[in-house]
């Protein structure tokens, strides 16, 4: 069985392959000064909530944007992995022309929704990724990167407006029962919901004119549900789109 590991800035998604179906998925919050054998621990116990163990798991694949992360996942493959947990990094065969100034700098996460996308459209596509920023990546009709736009994140907005506003409260996204707020939590609520789709809505819409095509938009990330359904120029929601990615990116190297 594969072993897909996505770490974020806030959440790390884990997910177990047997072949090219996804077994199951987890979600735990990414800790930052985590050493291999609590991350291994915490592998371990989730592996077991579905009767599953590292034991079972015959390779792995990593992508990090935390890089003390990445290094103490590269242990967790050493010590018990039998090295066969692969880094998402430059010398790692993707598939795909990254058509940057540096393509060093662009997140692997990144770079894997991009693979996944493209895979599932066959065409372009662009990829937003609802995290703690939220990224828009654009890849061309011939499957190369071509770069993309990047915002604050939506739990970065609402804690800087908390801390920011001393009369503001710190809210949770929830559907608006109306555009027009009738209390400052609902006021603050709407802006959100409505806010960010509006930009989701304008950055789609000017990436699509620069890439001269009608480019199929998926969303992802944890706060996709809470804003795409009231977004217009979003074709598709996908929550599992980077673990996919993973699968695509290990067996372009190991397993094809």
């Amino acid at each position: 069985m594969l072993l897909a590991v996505d770490v974020g800035n806030t959440q790390t998604h884990v997910g177990m392959f047997r072949d090219d179906s996804l077994v199951e998925h987890w979600r735990f919050l990414t800790i930052r000064d985590a050493t291999a054998d609590e991350l291994a621990a915490t592998l371990s116990a989730m592996l077991g909530l579905r009767g599953m163990e590292l034991a079972q798991v015959d390779a792995g694949i990593c992508s990090s944007v935390v890089p003390s992360l990445a290094q103490e996942y590269a242990q967790v493959s050493v010590r018990y992995l039998d090295g066969s947990l692969l880094l998402v990094g430059p010398g790692l065969k993707i598939g795909m022309a990254i058509r940057m100034e540096n393509p060093h700098e662009v997140g692997p996460d990144r770079i894997v929704n991009a693979v996944a996308a493209y895979e599932r459209c066959q065409g372009p596509c662009i990829v937003v990724d609802f995290g703690t920023a939220i990224t828009y990546d654009a890849v061309s009709a011939e499957g190369d990167y071509l770069g993309g736009v990047i915002t604050p994140g939506i739990e970065i907005s609402i804690e800087a407006l908390a801390v920011r506003a001393a009369r503001l409260p710190r809210v949770d996204i929830a559907e608006p029962k109306e555009v027009i707020g009738r209390s400052t939590q609902a006021a603050i609520q709407s802006g959100v919901v409505y806010g960010f789709a509006g930009q989701v809505d304008a950055i789609v819409g000017r990436v699509r004119e620069a890439m001269g095509s009608e480019a199929t938009s998926i969303a992802t990330g944890g706060f996709a549900t809470s804003i795409v359904p009231f977004c217009d120029l979003i074709d598709e929601t996908d929550d599992l789109l980077t673990l996919e990615g993973l699968r695509l990116i290990w067996e372009r190297n190991a397993g094809g």
